[in-house]
C-alpha cells in the first residue's frame, strides 16, 4: 500500500496517473494547499520542502517503509519498482529521463508562473505575464516538434508522458490555443483514451 499525499495540481496528478498505470494499491490523503495544509508538521516530516505530492510506500521491495517527495523522483521510483514506463536500454532510458527533466526544469516551472500571473496575481504585472506566456509558448513549440515524429514523447509511452500531460491539460491557463500545436493535440487525445490517465486526473476527488 502506498499513501499518496496530494492535491488537484499538475504535479500531484503526475503521480496518481502513474499509480493507476502500474496498478499500485494506494490511499489518497488530500493536502489542501489553498488552506496551507502543506505546512503542517506531520506533512513536513514526509515532504521536507512542504510541497505536494509525496508518498509513503508501506511495502517497498526491501526494507522499511520509504517516504519520497518531488514528483519526478516518485515517478522514477515507481517505474523502477514495477519495471514499467522506463526502458532498461540505456539510450532509450536517457531519452525518457531527459524529457522528464525538461518537464521538471522548464515545462512545469514556467507554465506554473504563467498560471500564477494569468489567474492569481492581484497586481498588474504586464512584464511578468509577457515573459512567462512567451516562454510557455516556446516550450509548447518544443513539445510539438518532438511529437511531430513520435507517437509519445520519447517513442513509447513512459513517465515522461505522465509528467508532461497534466501540465498540458491546463493549456487555457497558459493562454495556449491547442489548434496551434496539432501534434500535441493529437497526443493529448491519445492519452485521453487510456483509463489510467483519466482516473489519475480525477485524484483527489474532493
Amino acid at each position: 500500500m502506498i499513501d499518496l499525499y496530494t492535491w488537484g495540481t499538475p504535479n500531484g496528478r503526475k503521480v496518481s496517473i502513474m499509480l493507476e498505470a502500474v496498478k499500485e494499491n494506494y490511499q489518497v490523503h488530500s493536502v489542501d494547499i489553498t488552506a496551507d495544509e502543506q505546512f503542517a508538521p506531520d506533512f513536513l516530516a514526509i515532504s521536507p520542502n512542504n510541497k505536494i505530492p509525496a508518498i509513503v510506500d508501506q511495502n517497498p521491495l526491501a526494507g522499511s517503509p520509504i517516504a519520497l517527495f518531488e514528483s519526478g523522483a516518485i515517478l522514477i521510483y515507481l517505474a523502477e519498482k514495477h519495471d514499467m514506463f522506463l526502458p532498461a536500454d540505456i539510450i532509450k532510458r536517457m531519452d525518457v529521463l531527459q524529457w522528464l527533466m525538461w518537464q521538471m526544469g522548464g515545462f512545469g516551472p514556467f507554465l506554473g508562473q504563467a498560471h500564477h500571473f494569468n489567474r492569481f496575481a492581484t497586481q498588474s504585472v504586464p512584464y511578468a505575464k509577457q515573459r512567462y506566456n512567451n516562454e510557455a509558448k516556446r516550450l509548447w513549440g518544443v513539445l510539438n516538434t518532438q511529437l511531430a515524429e513520435h507517437e509519445f514523447v520519447a517513442g513509447e509511452i513512459s513517465i515522461a508522458d505522465f509528467a508532461i500531460y497534466p501540465w498540458a491539460m491546463r493549456h487555457e491557463w497558459q493562454l495556449i490555443d491547442l489548434t496551434e500545436f496539432p501534434h500535441v493535440l493529437r497526443w493529448t487525445k491519445k492519452l485521453q483514451t487510456i483509463p489510467a490517465v483519466n482516473k489519475g486526473m480525477l485524484v483527489p476527488c474532493d
